[in-house]
């Protein structure tokens, strides 16, 4: 009885240990969702992002060309799936 309860305590342990692995996938053990086009827009627009020019899907991720919330024409390349922010690029200042 012993040594059942400390296989299940083990075996709970590593499936926690392991479920870090799970959150960057989805139930079905596929690789997570990228956004939408909406869900970029969305999320830049309430960033201060506005006068969208582009905004493309390409093969690592999202490019957008837009105005920054400081007036300068920017274009920008997002994370496909948190759309974090990964490099800016300053077309035109003001």
């Amino acid at each position: 009885m012993r040594i059942a309860k400390l296989a299940g305590t083990v075996g709970l342990m590593s499936a926690l240990a392991l479920g870090g692995t799970a959150v960057a996938q989805n139930v079905e053990g596929q690789a997570p969702q990228w956004m939408t086009l909406q869900q970029v827009h969305q999320q830049l627009e309430a960033a201060g992002y506005s006068n969208f020019e582009k905004i493309e899907r390409e093969d690592d991720g999202y490019e957008v060309k837009a105005t920054d919330p400081q007036g300068q024409r920017v274009e920008l390349d997002l994370h496909p799936v948190t759309g974090e922010i990964l490099k800016v690029e300053i077309k035109r200042r003001k």
